[in-house]
């Protein structure tokens, strides 16, 4: 087999392996951005732990179906790149999404949220979910709030007993 061949099944294998490990993809249609754009942009996605990548169509295509997502090959048409997450699924598409709002060169084409091919009203929808942080501080406060109103009204009773002992 020539080398260009074996060169090509390794990237697909390479390809394959990202997508099966990944939390989150985002593929996106990056014509019209200038090169500073898309540096910023890559800037961005690296400080989240994010890996945005372009890669050819056919090789994104058959390590898709490596992976047994078919489903996103529809969307691989003309220049895309993909960001990668391993460890926060909302990350991606939070970054990108922010982009796009002030970049409209940049146009989300489609994503693969935990191992299921999601549409481009499915990822912008990930995008506007709080981050991990936020839901956490979310789920804390609904879990202190029996806590703090039990207090506050043994205080009350408290308060009560002492003016009627006064």
């Amino acid at each position: 087999m020539s080398k260009a061949i074996e060169t090509k099944k390794v990237q697909v294998g390479e390809i394959a392996d990202k997508f099966k490990a990944a939390a989150s993809v985002v593929v996106v249609d990056y014509r019209g951005l200038t090169v500073g754009q898309v540096t910023e942009l890559r800037k961005q996605l690296r400080e989240a732990g994010v890996e945005f990548k372009v890669y050819k169509n056919t090789l994104t295509r058959r390590a898709a179906e490596a992976a047994g997502l078919e489903g996103i090959n529809e969307f691989l048409t003309g220049p895309n790149a993909i960001a990668f997450s391993n460890e926060d699924v909302v990350a991606p598409a939070k970054i990108i999404n922010e982009f796009a709002k002030k970049n409209e060169a940049l146009e989300i084409k489609a994503g693969i949220i935990e191992g299921t091919v999601a549409s481009v009203e499915d990822v912008k929808a990930l995008a506007e979910l709080p981050s991990r942080e936020g839901l956490l501080s979310m789920l804390l406060s609904v879990l202190q709030a029996p806590v703090r109103n039990f207090a506050l009204a043994t205080k009350a009773v408290a308060e009560q007993k002492e003016e009627q002992g006064a």
